[in-house]
């Protein structure tokens, strides 16, 4: 049986958190990588304070992990946004996306690797966004969890006959902190946004939570490759910020 320990980035808050939390009393060990510690407290949690824009120290950890843990399960969740329309898009920001998005998935799955070809198993899931379909302002953001979709889809043909499924998720509106910081919670532009959406209803982190652990499931095997939209059917519009 596989050992359960797995990496999550972003688990200081919203999505990542709940994942975090979710994996850990599901009997996971859970290592969760993070710009600032967690409010929470486990014995199977192993946290890291890093700043995955940094190419050099996301390295670093991914080295420390490598010769300490037997990871066969990695969760990408951080991210950021950056919004501008793209008159005023920095590349600064598209630089700083690309290491955080891609580059720190690359250099944690290549870390976790030997173990995970070791055990003949691994569960690897990226957080892409609904906004890949378009949304005014996301310029990077957008672009680059599109090419997350694009590495999951070439890391599952790779990697499939090791046993390991690579997956991504797409979720749309969800009310985190990265969420109110551009639309305040209980805003007008909330609650219009909540109405404008086939279900009615802005997403919370728990309904990405349990599309997370789908795809982390033992026994689904025979999906890999795959991006799933949890996004309360705003990938079926237009959305507007």
């Amino acid at each position: 049986m596989p050992t359960k320990t797995a990496i999550v980035t972003g688990a200081s808050a919203g999505i990542g958190k709940d994942i975090a939390l979710t994996m850990l009393d599901q009997g996971y060990k859970v290592i969760a990588l993070n710009r600032r510690a967690p409010d929470y407290t486990h014995a199977n949690l192993v946290a890291y304070d890093v700043d995955l824009i940094d190419a050099k120290a996301t390295a670093e950890v991914a080295k420390d992990i490598a010769a300490h843990h037997q990871v066969t399960n990695i969760v990408h969740n951080a991210g950021m946004i950056r919004p501008a329309l793209i008159e005023d898009v920095k590349l600064e920001d598209l630089h700083a996306l690309v290491d955080l998005h891609m580059g720190a998935a690359i250099t944690l799955t290549q870390a976790a690797l030997p173990a995970m070809k070791t055990a003949g198993f691994g569960r690897i899931v990226l957080m892409s966004t609904r906004a890949i379909v378009g949304l005014p302002s996301r310029t990077v953001y957008a672009g680059t969890k599109s090419a997350m979709i694009a590495m999951t889809r070439t890391w599952a043909m790779e990697l499939g006959a090791h046993g390991i499924t690579v997956n991504a998720i797409a979720p749309g509106p969800v009310v985190t902190d990265m969420f109110t910081h551009v639309v305040p919670a209980e805003s007008e532009k909330a609650k219009a946004l909540a109405a404008s959406l086939p279900r009615r209803r802005l997403g919370r982190p728990d309904d990405v939570t349990r599309a997370t652990m789908f795809f982390l499931d033992e026994q689904n095997d025979w999906i890999t490759g795959q991006t799933l939209f949890v996004c309360g059917g705003s990938s079926l519009g237009g959305l507007a910020l």
